[in-house]
């Protein structure tokens, strides 16, 4: 049975240089943890409360000291991620996601300005061409009229869908208002009850997004996906949460596992770090990654062990106690 010292044990802090601020943030920080099975990634952003981290330590153990459920596929497609950037730079990284193979680009919007978002899927679309597929994700900053207004601007691109454009609660009311797919993510993984959720979703949204480390791991991803489209017939996208390629290779194993999954995944956030935990990082080709484990490399982690501060060291074993804490009190 996995112990508290035996995570602290084998916990290797990381602080990865990101390629352009993502999230508010310039460095991307985690723990690793090494079991029987391989090694696993603890890495909540530092406003996840303790309980949401606890689910990001069930990961984290699961990829450590588990075996994977079966996959069901050996690849997977990908789309890449561009953030919140000017149309130039919007514009650059689709012709290196193309590049990449991937045809399938997921954008962030929600400026403080609706203009400077259609000034930035207009630039991928040009770049990008008439065939490739754009989605785009609000993380539910838009107010219901907000987002009834963007998407009837934003939908002349051709969106595959639109990402929690506002509040889980004002989903059914925005579905009867646009033409435009939505799909529901922090309405996800910020709830402790599937089953409401699933039944509440049904008819207010068309994908689920879900991100392995933040709901507990590949099985519990697996699980959840299929009770979603028992309850609400709904596909899923499977997401990274801007992971190392060892946590990202966790992220790959659900999506290899999930028994439908008829579009992109997104794994493409590697291509938003400046470093990794390995010499070669997994990223995709001809717009696929393989499936696999993936383990850290000694020098690419000490060098990732070595950017980060006295302080900070601190902070992530601490983070990582309270998570656990966290963990045997939700068990109760």
């Amino acid at each position: 049975m996995t112990q508290l010292r035996d995570l602290l044990a084998s916990a290797v802090s990381f602080a990865l240089p990101v390629t352009r601020t993502f999230r508010g943030l310039d460095v991307r920080e985690g723990v690793l943890v090494q079991g029987p099975c391989g090694w696993g990634e603890f890495a909540p952003f530092d406003d996840y409360s303790d309980a949401a981290a606890a689910r990001w330590l069930d990961a984290a153990i699961e990829a450590a000291f588990l075996d994977r459920p079966a996959a069901l596929r050996e690849s997977i497609v990908v789309n890449a991620i561009i953030p919140m950037c000017d149309p130039d730079d919007a514009a650059l990284m689709t012709r290196e996601a193309l590049a990449r193979g991937c045809t399938t680009i997921k954008v962030k919007v929600g400026s403080a300005e609706l203009a400077d978002d259609i000034a930035r899927v207009a630039a991928i679309r040009e770049a990008l061409g008439s065939s490739g597929a754009i989605r785009i994700d609000a993380n539910a900053v838009w107010s219901l009229e907000q987002a009834v207004t963007a998407l009837r601007e934003l939908a002349h691109f051709g969106l595959e869908y639109a990402e929690q454009p506002c509040v889980t609660a004002d989903l059914r009311a925005l579905r009867s208002r646009t033409s435009v797919p939505l799909a529901v993510d922090e309405g996800i993984r910020q709830t402790g009850d599937i089953e409401n959720l699933g039944r509440q979703l049904a008819g207010s949204a068309d994908v689920a997004i879900l991100k392995p480390q933040t709901l507990g791991g590949v099985e519990a991803t697996v699980r959840i996906a299929e009770r979603l489209h028992d309850l609400a017939g709904m596909p899923v996208v499977i997401s990274g949460s801007m992971d190392s390629s060892v946590g990202l290779s966790a992220v790959v194993a659900a999506a290899a596992a999930v028994p439908d999954l008829p579009f992109a995944s997104g794994l493409g956030t590697g291509a938003l770090l400046a470093a990794d935990v390995v010499a070669t990082p997994l990223s995709p080709v001809n717009g696929r990654i393989a499936v696999g484990r993936v383990a850290p490399e000694e020098a690419a982690l000490a060098r990732a062990h070595a950017r980060v501060s006295p302080q900070r060291r601190d902070f992530w074993r601490q983070r990582l106690t309270d998570a656990w804490a966290a963990r045997e009190r939700l068990a109760t």
